[in-house]
Order: C-alpha cells, then sequence, then structure tokens
C-alpha cells in the first residue's frame, strides 16, 4: 500500500504535465489560427481599399466625361440658336430695308400728288377769280338797265316770291287740314263704336251694405249676447257696423270697405248657420272668412286674365283680385279693366298699335288701387312702383302710368288708346256714381288719419263716417298715450277735413293672457 503511493503521485505528476503540454498545444494552435484570421482581414482590407480608390477613379473619369459631353452639347445648341438669330436678324433687316424704300416710294408719291394739287388751287382760284369778274360786270350791266341796286333787285324778287308761296301754302295747308279732320272724325268714330260692339261687360254698382237672411228673431238676440259683448267683438274684430233693426229674418252689415264687409257678410252667415256665437268662434269664423274673401279673389283675377287672355305673374296677380272688391265712383275696378282691355286691343289693332302692350297697359291701369288703402301715395304711382318691382316692360309701365296725363305729354301712342279707353269705359251711362265715391274717400281718408299714427294696430271708420275705431298695440301704448292718441286724432281730422256734424274717436286698447292647463 505504502509502496504504491509513489507510484500513484508520479502518474498524476506526469498527468498534469501531459495536461499543460496539450493545453499548451493547444492554445498555440488557436493563436495561430487568430493570427492568420487576422492577416486574412488585414489583407481583405487592403484589397477593399485599393478596389475603392480604383472605384473612386473610374467615377471621376466617367464624370469628367460626361462633362466634357455635356458642355460639347451646350455648345452645340448655343451656337446654333446664335446662327439661327442671326439669320432672323438678317431677315428681319430685310424687311426693314423694304419698308423703307416703300416709305420713300409712297413719300415721293405724295409730294408729287401735293404738287398737282396746289397747281389744281391755283388753277381754280384763278377761275373763281374770272367768274367773279363776269358776275360784277354782268350785275353792273343789270343796274345799267333796269337801274336798280343789287339789294332793290333781291328785295323786290323776294317779296313778289314770298307772297306768292304764301298764297299757295296757306290753301293747300286749309285743304289737308279739312281733309284730316274729315276723316279723323270718321275713322275714330269708326273704331269707338267697333270696339264698343266687340266689348260686353257686365257692370254693377256697388253699395256700402250686405243683409244676411237669418232664420228666426231669435237669432237677433244670440248675435248681440250678453251685455252685447258679441256684437261689440264682431264689430271690433271685422271692422263693420252690424245693424240690427225690425226689419224681418235679416242683419244689415255696414262698411265702406267691400273687402271687410264681404269677409264679415261670410262669417256672419256661418255663424247662424253654425248657431255657436260667442267671441272665440266669432274669431274663427272671421278667420275662415277671410282666407275665403282671399280665394275669391285669385279666382276672379284667373278669371279675368283668362277673359283677356293676358298672363301676370303670381305677385301681380295676388294684388289684382283685390280689384274685385274696389270700386271707383260705383264702379267695379276689376270689371272695368276688363272692359278696358278689350276696348284697348279693339282700338289697338285698328290704329296699328302694340295690341299686346295696350292691352296689358289697360288691364293694370288701376291696379295701384289696390294698394291705396294700406300704402301713401297716389294709385298711378303705387301701380307703377310695382310693376317695376315685378319687371314689366317700358312700354306697358309708360301706358299704364301715363293714362291721366295730357295728351301733350304722352310719349307712345299706346298711351293714347289707354286713356281712350278709360274714358269710354268710365263715361258710358250708368256705369259711376259720384255720391258713393265722395262717401268712401271721406271715410278712406278717416281711415288714413288714424293708421299715420304710431302704435296703431288697426282702425275702422264706421256709423257712416260719424266715429272712428282705433285699436292701438298694448305694448307700445300706455293707457296715458290712448288718451293722448285720441285727441291727437281728433285734432289732426278737424284741420285736414270738411264734414258735417262731430266724429268720434275711440281708442281701444286690449291685453289678453292666456296659459294651457296640463
Amino acid at each position: 500500500m505504502q509502496s504504491s503511493l509513489p507510484w500513484v503521485l508520479l502518474s498524476l505528476i506526469i498527468g498534469c504535465l501531459v495536461g499543460g503540454i496539450v493545453i499548451s498545444l493547444v492554445l498555440r494552435s488557436k493563436a495561430t489560427q487568430a493570427h492568420t484570421v487576422l492577416v486574412d482581414a488585414q489583407r481583405q482590407i487592403a484589397e477593399l481599399d485599393s478596389d475603392l480608390a480604383k472605384r473612386q477613379k473610374m467615377l471621376q473619369l466617367e464624370a469628367r466625361e460626361e462633362t466634357q459631353r455635356e458642355v460639347a452639347r451646350l455648345r452645340e445648341v448655343i451656337e446654333r440658336e446664335a446662327v439661327e438669330r442671326r439669320a432672323e436678324l438678317k431677315d428681319a433687316e430685310s424687311r426693314l430695308r423694304e419698308r423703307e424704300n416703300g416709305l420713300e416710294r409712297r413719300i415721293k408719291s405724295i409730294e408729287g400728288r401735293e404738287k398737282g394739287v396746289s397747281a389744281k388751287e391755283v388753277e381754280a382760284q384763278r377761275k373763281l377769280d374770272d367768274a367773279a369778274d363776269i358776275v360784277l360786270k354782268q350785275n353792273e350791266a343789270l343796274e345799267q338797265v333796269a337801274k336798280l341796286s343789287t339789294t332793290e333787285a333781291k328785295e323786290l324778287l323776294l317779296e313778289r316770291v314770298e307772297h306768292e308761296a304764301r298764297a299757295a301754302m296757306s290753301h293747300v295747308a286749309h285743304r289737308i287740314e279739312e281733309e284730316a279732320r274729315e276723316g279723323a272724325e270718321e275713322k275714330a268714330r269708326k273704331i269707338i263704336a267697333m270696339a264698343i260692339q266687340r266689348c260686353a261687360v257686365d257692370q254693377t254698382s256697388e253699395t256700402a251694405v250686405s243683409v244676411v237672411p237669418i232664420p228666426s228673431e231669435d237669432v237677433k238676440g244670440r248675435i248681440i249676447g250678453r251685455e252685447g259683448r258679441n256684437i261689440r267683438t264682431f264689430e271690433q274684430l271685422s271692422g263693420t257696423d252690424l245693424i240690427i233693426d225690425d226689419t224681418p229674418e235679416a242683419v244689415v252689415v255696414s262698411c265702406f270697405d267691400p273687402v271687410r264687409r264681404e269677409t264679415a257678410r261670410i262669417a256672419l252667415q256661418n255663424l247662424v248657420n253654425d248657431g255657436r256665437i260667442h267671441p272665440a268662434r266669432i274669431e274663427e269664423m272671421l278667420g275662415r272668412a277671410k282666407t275665403e274673401v282671399q280665394a275669391k279673389m285669385r279666382e276672379a283675377a284667373d278669371r279675368a286674365c283668362a277673359e283677356s287672355n293676358v298672363r301676370l305673374p303670381k305677385p301681380i296677380l295676388e294684388v289684382f283680385g283685390r280689384l274685385l272688391y274696389r270700386t271707383s265712383y260705383g264702379q267695379n275696378i276689376l270689371k272695368h279693366s276688363v272692359e278696358m282691355a278689350k276696348l284697348a286691343a279693339s282700338i289697338a289693332a285698328e290704329l296699328g298699335a302694340d295690341v299686346q302692350v295696350a292691352k296689358r297697359a289697360a288691364l293694370l291701369h288701376d291696379i295701384g288701387k289696390a294698394l291705396d288703402h294700406d300704402h301713401e301715395g297716389t294709385h298711378v304711382d303705387l301701380g307703377v312702383e310695382l310693376m317695376k318691382r315685378h319687371r314689366e316692360s317700358d312700354a306697358v309701365i309708360r301706358a299704364a302710368g301715363e293714362h291721366h296725363m295730357d295728351v301733350t305729354q304722352m310719349t307712345s301712342l299706346e298711351s293714347v288708346i289707354v286713356q281712350v279707353a278709360d274714358a269710354i269705359s268710365s263715361a258710358r251711362p250708368g256705369a259711376r256714381r259720384e255720391n258713393v265715391e265722395i262717401y268712401i274717400k271721406r271715410l278712406e281718408n278717416l281711415e288714413k288719419i288714424a293708421n299715420s299714427f304710431g302704435g296703431v294696430e288697426k282702425s275702422y271708420a264706421i256709423q257712416a263716417g260719424r266715429e272712428v275705431r282705433i285699436v292701438v298695440k298694448p305694448e307700445q301704448v300706455d293707457d296715458l298715450g290712448s288718451l293722448r292718441l285720441a285727441r291727437d286724432v281728433a285734432q289732426r281730422i278737424q284741420e285736414e277735413m270738411t264734414y258735417p256734424g262731430e266724429i268720434k274717436v275711440t281708442v281701444i286698447r286690449e291685453t289678453r293672457a292666456s296659459e294651457i292647463a296640463h
């Protein structure tokens, strides 16, 4: 056991030496390989540097060659353009030289003509001088023969010629004037007679009252209402007077404004037929009646346009329909306008004027009367403004706007035709009634004065013009303002109008409050 121990130790030592030698050899081999790799890497880097230098030189050579080629190309282009420009300049120079030569030739030609003209002027002046000498010699010879001066001979000749011409012209002018007067009167009578024969339009005289039939006398009590509240509400909202008297089974609606009167009549008739008469129902029925009246006016306007064969734009048509309830001295203006359109068309056709212009102007000549209740100005100015606003032709506007002018102020034949048709339609017996128009004008003036004050919502002239009721806007006029307004309106009426008796001014200020209970 002890004898084997040294051998073991020796074996270990030998193993360690052998292992160290092996490890040393391995490490040396690795170092050799690493050195080899490093050498290869350095060699590759050197090769890459060499290739990069070669590539750089090649690129520089290629860039230099490309630059030289581009320079050569640009030089060639510039030289070619220079050659072309020199050729163009040479052509322009040649043309300028030719133009200068042409101008020189023209200048020489003009100078030659001027010399010729100067020579002709000298020759003409010489001939004029010779002619003047000849005339002078002839005048001297005539004076010696007639023993008259030039002035005396000229005056004698002019006096004789003037006397003979005046006599002849006077005779011819008198004959032409007589023939024209006879022919014009005869032709005018024929044209007017023919136009009247071809036109037949119904006419009705408008009144200031409408009668509403009622089924029994008991209805009158319901119309009046408790303490008169129904009749007061109806009159206040409609702007009319209800006349309830001993007339059996009838109630009279009185108002100078035909539109308000017709609206009130329809509303009252519907209330009577319905049987329920109270303030809320009255307000509802008046609203429905107003819509119905507007529909009637539109229908009447369409019918009038169809009868006259005239088309109107919608805004003008709506205003034109209001003429159904407008009158002039008792004559219905809508029917009057239709009659005028037919007369004007017939007269224009006979005189060779523009039939469409004359007919259209005649139909629209009084359209301003549909607006004069609500706007300031004459009906002519209002009508012209309306037609201009809706782009009617200038010829129609002139003819319609000049129908009240003197004939000498009119600018077209159509204007004269419209005025003649207006006179024919208005002047025939029974067409108009003067006293009704004066009465209505007075009531219109009362309402116009009341509406001219601020804060007035609407006003109504009632009781045949003996009372004016004014409804004010409560948010603009207080109680003291109502008193002041009544006094101012009364003062204004007293200053501007002439009327019999006295006129009562009533200002109504009403405030309503409503709420919905859920």
